[in-house]
């Protein structure tokens, strides 16, 4: 399981946290029909720490796909820098 934590992992992929995202979001969809019978502080309290562990996931999984589409981030860098320097030797 993915650590909440630490949302962006370079050793998970994007089908991993999918299946997470989907085992999550059904045991909230559980959570929500328990606290539709009656009022129950612990119910509320465990889905809103899971909205918050979804949010986590679905940010690490657009973090991911980014680094697949465009590549690490201090590549990206060193490219922009790179032509920067060209464009101002230019």
């Amino acid at each position: 399981m993915i650590e909440p934590d630490d949302p962006f992992h370079t050793n998970v992929n994007t089908n991993d946290i999918h299946a997470e995202i989907e085992q999550l979001s059904e045991k909230r969809q559980d959570l929500w029909h328990r606290l539709s019978e009656g009022l129950d502080p612990a119910v509320a309290t465990e889905i809103k720490e899971l909205d918050a562990h979804l949010e986590d996931l679905w940010q690490s999984l657009r973090h991911e796909k980014a680094r697949l589409r465009f590549g690490e981030r201090e590549e990206i860098v060193r490219r922009a820098r790179a032509e920067e320097r060209l464009e101002r030797a230019a």
